[in-house]
């Protein structure tokens, strides 16, 4: 029973999820029955298997808020704005209850107060949000106290019911409504069958007051439908009668309703018709393999030509169709329309194929981090084979050897798209917090995404959500202007932040856009020189400055919220970017925004690295981040008079000796090698004594002793067994810089 309740909880986190963004569209678009719809089966699903597992408050509770979206699913109640508040708060506590099933609280007896008085017409009070919307970065916040200036009361406004008010009765459900429930719960699904109909009105209809364009609008809410107006009975323009109906139509239909549904929509007006309804496919009855039925055969079965005329008209070896037309056997909509026929089934036909052949099932992510792990396993000992096979010289071992090389790499390349998970599943979350925080300070803000698809390793999107998080609470609370101050400003009153991924080789990009004020580079200068950050004569671009906002301890706030204002934040963001070996970048403009970027590596498992050896020791660097290698020799030495400097190309590149940072005591080679990184948008050089070349890295973490060495950002095993550690090319520079201040003031 654990287990079934363990895969319940999964499955109830992900249609909670899931209901969160159809609310929160829902509150954009109130009329959207589609999405009316998708609330409401959310609810009544986490009801159901709520029950069936022995979660009983949960059930109870849901059945409350199910009730009263019954009531807007049957256009008996309005999507308004208290609703949307209510039901996102319906949701938050249910996961309250997941969460915490052993806590109990008043909490579902106020939200179902307040949902039986909205469906009753009264004004209900906006709820407070049951998330929280501190973001907490592993830091202990200091104890939160408003400013002075701000009561309490004017941050959060409580909802409060008295005691004395009284609830209505429940909500009588319609008959139909129950019937609809019961189908939906016996869990069969419904035949998907393929109608053919032929559609023929009388010429009077239009006289009687019946339009037949809305009678087709019916069968197309019946399921996927192609439609051919035949217009052979239409006269010449002078014997045209303006009040009588010439066309007539052939239908396909693919649905899931009976051929009595069909008949339904045509009952007023059966004998003033020509109706024809048949099946021509029936849950799959045609082979997926099999092709649809000829030309000829659709026509003969529609009765629009004889099998002894289409014998003979097939004799002339032409495409039947216009062998057909020309002979005065059939005229042309006819044949267009046997035509839709044979493409709309075999569209069908695609479809149910791939929803068929494509299945999912759930799987512990401890065990696909395990699989993960035996993969990595798997790529270093093929690695030690193929060294020993070459070294062997033996031409079958070698064979063998690059055959499991090429299958280690493609069940390496198979498993980590496993792990990889679209960038929306992280997007879809932040809706909801632009929502109350927007809100909650009084601004208008909307938010857009682009690249939803852009995929990520699950371990970097679950690590990616707390920065993120911070970074758009920022968006709002010091870039996007109150409305009335956007409005004098020529801008919309409803500011906009767009979330933006991209691919970029073996790298995402995720930009975060706010169409706000921007960021004053002279402001943020100042507040630098006044914490002491930066010395009054130090000169900074732009690009500089805008980096001082990653300081421990920089706030441009005025005054300490529940929001900012504590100086705690950009630097625990940079922090964990750096800690997912990614770098984060502002630009901004003043009146006009700010964006964001964040790069970061598809993967944290395995890497594409360039081994290099510094002394007697192998070291690790990303290949993404290399731009080139080159050579420096004792020449190059003495031209940079003792500057670690190199020039390639009439362009002068600093360097970083590794021999120095690793206090190597070897001897120097004639000749080293010149590995040339990018970091920050600026180009910097790490001498290695020799490279050894492109190696497919697993990456190991290192342990707890080595907790201090911030500089390596892991360790991969060698085909030889020995051990490579993985250069952070970012805290490298970082410390090489520190070691060269050192040596000025010594």
């Amino acid at each position: 029973m654990d287990k079934q309740q363990q895969s319940y909880r999964e499955e109830a986190y992900e249609l909670l999820a899931e209901l969160e963004v159809s609310l929160l569209e829902l509150e954009e678009t109130p009329d959207d029955e589609d999405l009316v719809d998708q609330v409401f089966r959310a609810m009544h699903t986490i009801k159901g298997s709520s029950a069936m597992f022995g979660f009983d408050a949960i059930a109870a509770f849901t059945h409350e808020v199910e009730t009263v979206l019954d009531l807007v699913r049957s256009g008996k109640m309005p999507v308004t704005k208290e609703l949307v508040n209510l039901a996102l708060k319906s949701r938050d506590q249910i996961k309250c209850m997941l969460d915490t099933p052993e806590i109990k609280t008043n909490e579902n007896e106020d939200i179902i107060k307040q949902l039986k008085r909205l469906s009753t017409g009264e004004k209900v009070q906006e709820p407070k949000p049951l998330i929280d919307l501190d973001m907490k970065m592993n830091i202990e916040p200091e104890p939160k106290s408003a400013p002075e200036n701000i009561t309490e009361s004017a941050l959060v406004t409580e909802t409060k019911i008295p005691e004395e008010t009284e609830i209505p009765k429940e909500t009588e459900i319609p008959e139909e409504t129950i019937q609809e429930k019961n189908d939906s719960e016996s869990g069969e699904p419904r035949a998907v069958i393929s109608y053919r109909i032929r559609f023929k009105p009388d010429p009077q209809l239009l006289v009687y007051g019946t339009n037949p364009f809305q009678l087709i609008q019916d069968i197309e809410e019946l399921g996927d439908t192609t439609i051919v107006a035949q217009t052979n009975r239409v006269p010449d323009l002078f014997e045209i009668e303006p009040d009588h109906c010439y066309i007539h139509w052939d239908i396909i239909l693919t649905t899931d309703q009976e051929i009595e549904a069909i008949r339904d929509v045509f009952i007023f007006i059966e004998d003033k018709c020509d109706l024809h309804i048949e099946i021509i496919d029936e849950d799959g009855e045609i082979e997926f393999g099999s092709d649809y039925k000829k030309l000829g055969q659709i026509l003969i079965e529609r009765k629009d030509i004889s099998s002894d005329l289409l014998k003979q008209t097939l004799q002339k070896q032409r495409r039947l169709g216009e062998i057909l037309v020309e002979s005065h056997a059939t005229d042309q909509g006819h044949v267009e329309s046997a035509l839709a026929e044979q493409d709309h089934i075999r569209t069908v036909r695609e479809k149910r194929k791939q929803s068929t052949t494509t299945s999912s099932i759930r799987v512990d992510a401890d065990k696909l981090d395990t699989l993960v792990d035996l993969v990595g396993e798997l790529v270093t000992v093929q690695a030690t084979l193929s060294q020993k096979a070459f070294s062997s010289e033996d031409t079958e071992l070698i064979g063998i050897a690059e055959q499991v090389e090429r299958l280690t790499a493609d069940l390496r390349d198979n498993t980590m798209s496993i792990r990889m998970l679209p960038i929306s599943t992280t997007f879809s979350t932040f809706k909801r917090l632009v929502r109350d925080l927007s809100n909650e300070l009084g601004k208008e803000v909307s938010m857009t995404t682009e690249g939803g698809k852009t995929e990520l390793d699950k371990k970097v999107i679950e690590r990616l959500n707390d920065p993120m998080v911070h970074i758009i609470r920022n968006c709002i609370d010091h870039g996007i202007e109150k409305p009335d101050i956007r409005e004098k400003a020529g801008k919309s009153r409803t500011g906009t932040i767009m979330l933006v991924a991209v691919h970029s080789g073996a790298n995402v990009l995720i930009k975060i856009t706010d169409d706000g004020g921007g960021i004053d580079p002279q402001k943020v200068h100042s507040i630098a020189l006044e914490k002491g950050i930066v010395s009054p004569d130090t000169e900074l671009s732009d690009t500089e400055t805008y980096n001082l906002l990653f300081a421990p301890g920089f706030s441009t706030a005025k005054t300490v919220s529940d929001i900012s204002g504590r100086g705690v934040g950009m630097d625990v963001v940079k922090r964990s970017i750096e800690a997912l070996r990614g770098t984060i970048e502002i630009e901004s403009e003043m009146g006009v925004g700010t964006t964001i970027t964040l790069k970061l590596p598809l993967t944290l498992a395995i890497i594409d690295g360039l081994l290099v050896e510094v002394g007697k020791e192998y070291y690790v660097l990303p290949l993404s981040a290399v731009e080139e290698c080159v050579e420096l020799t004792q020449e190059d030495r003495v031209r940079s008079k003792g500057r670690n400097i190199a020039w390639v190309r009439d362009e002068i590149i600093p360097y970083i000796p590794l021999r120095d940072i690793f206090e190597c005591k070897s001897e120097v080679p004639p000749i080293e090698q010149v590995v040339i990184v990018e970091i920050d948008g600026a180009l910097i050089g790490y001498v290695v004594d020799t490279i050894i070349g492109e190696h497919q890295t697993v990456i190991k973490t290192l342990g707890r002793v080595y907790r201090g060495a911030k500089e390596f950002s892991g360790a991969t095993i060698l085909a030889d067994g020995s051990v490579a550690l993985i250069l952070d090319v970012h805290r490298l520079s970082i410390l090489a810089e520190t070691l060269e201040r050192k040596k000025v003031v010594n």
